[in-house]
């Protein structure tokens, strides 16, 4: 059964502050017209109260799993060392009292700024036979007791694991044992979290195969978004002889469709794995140099010449300069097409190609909220070439917003914010001059549809005010605005998702 309601009509919305209401008839899906008294037939109503319609915001790149996960998960972020985790994990443990053989999971701690690496072993002494595992705040490495490994059935490791190393059981975490009522309802809950910030579809990047996963949801009565989901390279070679190709409808609501095959090339700032150009500015020994290096260029590009061929985009995570220039060279090698997932990190010379290529990049604004500190103790000497929104887009390079939850929250009003003022404190926003507009901010967060008009999707959000105003004084004033922004109804497909 489809989702989408089959015709609907929206009474009273303003397309621009200022102006008359119009009607908007939603009919299969689309947007089918747009004028004043216009007849209800047998539509379902929804009065919009002369609130400001806007395009349905995506957010480009979720874990939504892993997001979904968090309600279950220990916090054990802004945490300043090992013995911190372990004392809140302790904590944890005496206050919530998990069955037996239960695996707890915690999430949000960062190595940056620690002056030593955490030990299986100090793990061990406080959680005994407790299978932990500890998920760092990027989601890049993983720190397991001894019992978490032997649950795993793989051999115990002293130390955490980052990377290539960590990957491979971050998938397998999604093997355990875990009550499905639990699951599914901390889905519905983050589904509708999302919906009542605007958002319409997501991206989803999880390891999971989702073109599997995701028509079970949606089936399931989990269809308040639209997905577009993912393949990694390991699972690349069974998405072609199932013959999906990127945009294909995977279920039969038809809001799941096949997106890109994701490679992961390097690892991130804050764990000390983005592969750079120039070593990190620090005086300890705590990682490499200059990052890790994921992924071979040749076998990059071997990679995408293959999904491109059998009719699937890239999304080729790179983080460091050295990365960035990697994933150019293969997919101009290759032919391929898709995106630069995070581009935190550029050369201002090879923008110009960048674009040149016709590649999107998919940003994460929010993340220089959250690795401020971090990039100024990392790469004090390159600040002005971290999230540079302001020369990507002069340079002609489509962007696209969206959070890497749960590495941030999946909100994208905080995205936008952060894109236009880039400070979450009293500090003076740093690179302002990399600062977006706040137009451009929300169309970066709309999918690449910028205007209500007939033949669109109907994918509609009503908000209770302007949340890009002429005339605000300065950069503070304007992000306040988008996070202030008040969503009054979310529809996906004409259906309502959400009202507030």
């Amino acid at each position: 059964m489809s989702p989408f309601a089959p015709h609907a009509l929206l009474t009273g919305a303003r397309l621009r502050p200022g102006d008359d209401p119009v009607d908007i008839r939603l009919r299969d899906g689309l947007l089918a017209e747009i004028g004043r008294g216009l007849t209800p037939f047998d539509a379902e109503r929804h009065d919009a109260g002369g609130a400001l319609a806007i395009p349905g915001l995506w957010d480009a790149h979720v874990h939504f799993g892993q997001w979904a996960a968090m309600a279950r998960r220990v916090d054990v972020a802004d945490t300043e060392s090992p013995d911190e985790v372990v004392a809140r994990v302790a904590r944890h443990l005496a206050a919530e009292r998990p069955a037996p053989g239960t695996v707890v999971q915690g999430f949000g701690w960062r190595v940056a700024g620690w002056d030593r690496l955490p030990s299986t072993a100090e793990l061990d002494a406080v959680v005994r036979e407790r299978p932990v595992i500890l998920i760092s705040g990027d989601c890049h490495a993983g720190w397991l007791s001894s019992a978490a490994f032997r649950a795993l059935g793989l051999p115990v490791h002293e130390g955490h694991l980052d990377e290539d190393e960590w990957f491979p059981i971050y998938q397998r975490m999604a093997d355990l044992p875990e009550d499905p009522a639990v699951v599914r309802a901390s889905l519905d809950q983050a589904m509708r979290r999302a919906a009542a910030a605007g958002v319409v579809g997501v991206t989803d990047l999880e390891f999971e195969t989702g073109r599997l996963e995701w028509p079970r949801r949606t089936a399931a009565g989990l269809d308040l978004l639209r997905v577009r989901t993912s393949t990694y390279p390991e699972g690349l070679e069974d998405a072609i002889a199932a013959g999906v190709r990127t945009g294909d409808v995977l279920d039969g609501t038809g809001l799941v469709t096949m997106g890109p095959l994701k490679v992961i090339t390097d690892g991130s700032l804050n764990t000390r794995t983005a592969w750079c150009c120039e070593p990190f500015v620090t005086d300890d020994d705590l990682g490499d140099p200059r990052g890790k290096r994921n992924v071979d260029p040749e076998e990059l590009t071997a990679l995408l010449a293959r999904a491109h061929a059998h009719g699937l985009e890239g999304a080729v995570h790179a983080i460091g300069d050295a990365a960035l220039l990697d994933a150019l060279d293969a997919y101009e090698a290759s032919g391929a097409r898709g995106t630069i997932e995070h581009a935190q990190l550029v050369r201002m010379e090879a923008l110009q190609r960048f674009a040149d290529l016709g590649l999107v990049a998919s940003v994460q604004p929010a993340h220089l909220l959250d690795d401020r500190d971090s990039t100024e103790a990392l790469w004090p000497d390159r600040l002005e070439r971290c999230f540079a929104l302001r020369s990507m887009t002069q340079a002609g390079i489509p962007l696209r917003l969206g959070s890497d939850a749960p590495v941030s929250p999946l909100d994208p009003w905080l995205a936008m914010s952060a894109a236009v003022h880039r400070s979450a404190d009293e500090r003076e926003p740093w690179a302002p001059e990399q600062a977006l507009t706040p137009r451009e901010a929300l169309d970066a967060s709309t999918d690449g549809v910028t205007e209500i008009a007939v033949g669109g999707p109907a994918d509609i959000v009503l908000v209770d005010e302007d949340p890009c105003p002429a005339g605000l004084s300065g950069t503070t004033e304007q992000a306040a605005r988008l996070r202030q922004t008040r969503v009054l109804a979310t529809f996906v497909g004409g259906r309502m998702t959400h009202s507030a």
